[in-house]
């Protein structure tokens, strides 16, 4: 998590009143005489998912100082939504993954343990609308709640390999495997083995970015790696930390650290690159995000890895704390990057959805 998540201390949440009604001799004989509710029920009631609205205003241009500028970089713009819902618990988004090929079905993570499920809406190849929204909390071995235990709700990274989905824990700086086989989004998670290193990582600078290679993917020897990205974890000479977990060859590795930026979330392409979203934030110059490019064949035990970057945004564009990076091809083979923000909660940010399509 960024700076930014200072902010939080902006909001706070008003107790509702309650008006005490008057009900007659026969409702109260009706509500003594029920039997209370079974744990199970109410546990249920605790854990289930609920739907909820999330209302979407279109971004329609990306640098609204210049309407006619639609390439930025190596990456051109196609549409964008402003996420707003009266859910209590929607923002902080700061993981995102498709579930399908079409770039429509996503699972997404707020760094406060929660789920959201639903689907982006077309017209004319940009987002309009989210659909059958679902959230839901995410839950521990014993089918509670992550959030029961104490600093386990610091949700930061999100990785999938088929049904298996990964969830990095900033805070405590942990991994946990959930099987969507079992249940979906109320699957139970359970504790990933991880080497000691990340567990020294420094607080509220952890684990920020998660990717899974497929073992199928042609050329790579990492297929079947879970890497693991540190937001602001440095080695000995002041480059970011990243880790290979499972796999043919784990090891710790480097990503070479430039212009002060910290990593905020990764996606693999299927051409083999690895693209590296990246923010800073300054009080003075307000908020910075980049994207860089590094090629998985460069990664191994012990490698320093860099790459150009291919983006870059600041306050003058369509950007917010940007915590969240994912890709698809479209059926007429474009590829098309989504990035989602975690507005901290504050009433002072946005959830925005973009979308670009990369063009070199």
């Amino acid at each position: 998590m960024s700076t930014l998540s200072s902010r939080r201390s902006f909001i706070s949440h008003a107790a509702a009143g309650f008006s005490t009604l008057a009900v007659s001799r026969l409702a109260q004989a009706q509500i003594t005489t029920e039997p209370p509710p079974r744990a199970a029920q109410v546990e249920h009631a605790v854990t289930a998912p609920v739907g909820i609205e999330v209302n979407a205003r279109q971004i329609p241009f990306f640098e609204p100082r210049d309407r006619s500028r639609t390439r930025f970089g190596s990456l051109q713009y196609r549409s964008g939504l402003v996420l707003t819902s009266a859910h209590r618990g929607f923002g902080g988004l700061s993981g995102f993954r498709f579930l399908d090929a079409k770039g429509e079905r996503f699972l997404a993570l707020s760094d406060q343990g929660t789920w959201f499920t639903g689907s982006i809406r077309y017209a004319g190849g940009k987002m309009t609308a989210l659909d059958d929204v679902e959230a839901a909390p995410m839950l521990n071995t014993e089918g509670r709640p992550i959030t029961d235990r104490r600093f386990w709700y610091d949700t930061e990274s999100l990785a999938r390999d088929g049904n298996l989905v990964y969830v990095g824990l900033e805070r405590v700086n942990q991994i946990m495997r959930f099987d969507f086989a079992k249940g979906g989004t109320r699957a139970r998670g359970e504790v990933l083995p991880t080497p000691p290193a990340v567990r020294k990582l420094p607080n509220n600078k952890g684990l920020e970015a998660l990717v899974f290679v497929p073992r199928d993917i042609k050329g790579q020897p990492l297929g079947g790696t879970l890497i693991a990205l540190s937001e602001g974890g440095f080695d000995a000479d002041g480059n970011l930390i990243g880790f290979l977990i499972g796999g043919p060859t784990p090891g710790q590795f480097s990503i070479k650290r430039t212009d002060k930026q910290f990593i905020s979330d990764a996606v693999l392409l299927p051409s083999g690159e690895l693209l590296i979203l990246e923010r800073k934030f300054s009080w003075f110059t307000g908020i910075n995000i980049r994207i860089r490019s590094i090629p998985l064949k460069s990664i191994a035990p012990g490698a320093l890895v860099d790459g150009p970057v291919l983006f870059e945004a600041d306050l003058g564009h369509e950007v917010d704390n940007m915590e969240g990076i994912d890709a698809h091809v479209t059926a007429e083979g474009e590829t098309v990057l989504t990035l989602v923000s975690d507005d901290n909660f504050s009433m002072l940010q946005r959830t925005l959805l973009l979308q670009f399509t990369l063009v070199e």
